[in-house]
Parts: C-alpha cells; structure tokens; sequence
C-alpha cells in the first residue's frame, strides 16, 4: 500500500489541531477539543502525549486512513534550544528537550513528541518545522543594553518564514535572493527583517515593539519598575497587565479586530484613535526595522490574523510605503505550513537538520 499522506499536528492548550495532506493539498483537517478538566490531569503539559495521540488516532480510523498510509507525519515545534530555522527530523535528543521544556512548558512541546510516538511504530520519519525557538540572530542583535539581559529570538517563525516563501516565489524569485520585513500581526505581533530567508531580528511579541490586541508590547522601564515595588499588584497581577490585559484589551475591552473597527464605523473617536495609534507603533517597528537591512528592502509583508483588517493595513502601508512595496497575506495556516515543510524534505528539495547538530 502507498504511503502518500503526511499527518500534520498542531497542539495547542486546549485542543489539537489535526490535518491530512497529499503532497500539500490539505485534503481534511479537524479541530480535536480537550477539556479543561481532562488535561488539569496531567502535572507536565509533555504527560499528555499519549492521551492526545489516542485521540488523533481515533480521528484517522474515523477518516478511513490508517497510519500504514501516511509517508511522514510533522509537529508544530516546541520552545526547544535557540536553533537555525528550517525542517528538523525529531530525535531522542529532540524529544528530551520537549518533555523537560528548556526554554518553558507550552502546549507546542507536544508536537514532535506525538509526531515521533505516531511515526516510529510504521519506521517513517517525524518532522517539526520552523519551530518558535528558532534563533537567527547577528550577534549585535542580541545587546540589550542591560549585559544581564540579552535578547532572545521567540519569534513567529512559522508563519513569518511560510509566507515570506510564498511572496517570494509570486515575485518569481526564491527566497535566498530577497530581502523582507515580514510583520506578523496576531494575538502578539513579531515584526521581522529576513534577509535570503534568515529572521535577523524580532522584537520580542511578549515584551517590546507595538502593543498587540492582549500585548503591551515595549513599556516605559521606569515606570514598570514603580508599579513592580508598589504593593499594589503581585507578580501573576502585573504578568496579566502586560500579556492579556493590555493593547486593544486596556485600552477598549475587547481583543476582536472586527469589534474594534465596528466601534469605529458607530462612530467611536476614543476606538479610532486607539486603532490607530496601534498602526502607528508597528509602522514604526517597521521602519527600525529597516535599518537592520540598510534600507535594502524588496518587500514588506503584513500577514497573521490582522492582516484581514483593510483598515489596519491601510493605516500601516500609508506610514511604511516609502520603504518599499507593501503585500497582504492575510491569516496564518500554519497546518499549511507544516505540511511544506515535511514536503520539501520528502521531495529531496530540502535536507532535514538534526537538532543535536544545530542547537546552540
């Protein structure tokens, strides 16, 4: 029997996502919901491995595909070692990094340790792609200013590198011959400079560049300092300002797009300014941005959920069209993505990296 499908696993908190691809036709995809009191079960997020991948085999056999068919199955990569970006074949050594979760517990972890215990068994290869630890830095990228504080790469790399592929090749070029500033507009915004497909440098989503829909983005230091050393909030309280209280959340009580521009169209001044001001600071990480490649720019690329905001994307590419042409790759399919990824190892187009090789 041909092995012709790749399985392609997204974890997230709680659900997973699941599809199956021929080649990179997405042929059907589901959604698989887990509770919040079935996974409050486990004491790591890594123990629910197995309990996640019985539901994923329940959804093949309900499919009609049985694992005997699938050439390769990939994962979404978890918050591994800082590493180069690209496909990476899941190892032992891989998957010992996943379960101890060396740079923090997050549902991702989960993919390559599914992908490697579903594959192993029919002796096919399992595969994480681009994975959000990918680290690309110069060197110079990483003072902060503060020696004790270094900045790290935790970048939107899936997407950012997936879409600045497809840009590339509708230019009629390949990604090694072109330069990028690819923003990534989500629940957090990473907004990155490429260069021959390699992510220089990323404000960090959690913890600087512009405020997201649930983000605060970069804060005036001092002043976090004195809310801090206030007595005021304890640590989880001024986490939750920060990362899930803050941006459009702060400042306009929802972290929907869609909500805000319909405030706007009702004729809400405080909504319209605030959206604005939004477009305003990642037009600004933008234009930093810039100088990271010298102003050798062949495109800036707005993709993620955002991007589906014609009013956003207007406001940006009014502010950032003097830098170069501005492109829209509204959304973010990272299932899609995955799927490239091991496709281009299995197509012999791209050779996959071993982890223990690359990690730094």
């Amino acid at each position: 029997m041909a092995r012709e499908y790749i399985l392609a696993i997204n974890p997230g908190s709680t659900s997973t996502k699941v599809a199956i691809f021929k080649g990179e036709k997405n042929t059907v995809q589901k959604n698989l919901s887990h509770s919040a009191e079935e996974v409050e079960k486990y004491a790591k997020i890594s123990d629910q491995h197995k309990y996640r991948e019985k539901m994923i085999q329940s959804w093949l056999k309900e499919i009609g595909i049985g694992t005997e068919k699938l050439a390769a199955v990939v994962g979404r990569g978890g918050l591994l070692k800082p590493m180069p970006g690209g496909t990476y074949k899941v190892t032992d050594a891989m998957i010992e990094d996943l379960n101890i979760g060396v740079q923090g517990e997050h549902a991702s972890n989960l993919g390559g340790i599914i992908a490697k215990g579903m594959a192993d068994p029919e002796g096919i290869p399992a595969f994480i792609v681009d994975p959000v630890a990918v680290d690309e830095f110069e060197e110079i990228a990483r003072i902060s200013g503060m020696p004790d504080l270094p900045r790290k790469s935790l970048v939107h790399a899936l997407n950012i590198k997936a879409v600045a592929r497809r840009a590339a090749k509708d230019m009629g070029r390949d990604i090694k011959d072109v330069n990028f500033i690819v923003a990534h507009l989500g629940g957090g915004i990473s907004i990155s400079p490429l260069s021959k497909g390699r992510i220089l440098d990323v404000n960090g989503a959690n913890d600087g560049g512009p405020f997201s829909p649930e983000r605060a983005g970069g804060l005036p230091v001092g002043e976090i300092i004195k809310m801090c050393y206030s007595g005021k909030y304890t640590l989880s309280e001024m986490k939750k300002k920060t990362v899930g209280k803050a941006g459009l959340v702060g400042y306009l009580g929802t972290n929907d797009a869609r909500d805000v521009v319909s405030m706007i169209e009702s004729g809400d001044k405080n909504a319209d300014f605030i959206f604005d001001a939004m477009a305003y600071q990642i037009a600004k990480e933008i234009g930093s941005m810039a100088t990271v490649l010298k102003g050798e720019i062949d495109s800036i690329i707005l993709t993620g959920g955002l991007a589906y905001s014609e009013l956003l994307c207007g406001r940006i590419a009014r502010r950032v069209g003097f830098i170069a042409p501005v492109k829209i790759y509204a959304g973010e399919d990272e299932m899609q993505a995955l799927a490239e990824g091991a496709n281009r190892v299995l197509k012999g187009e791209e050779k996959a990296k071993i982890y223990e090789e690359e990690v730094k």
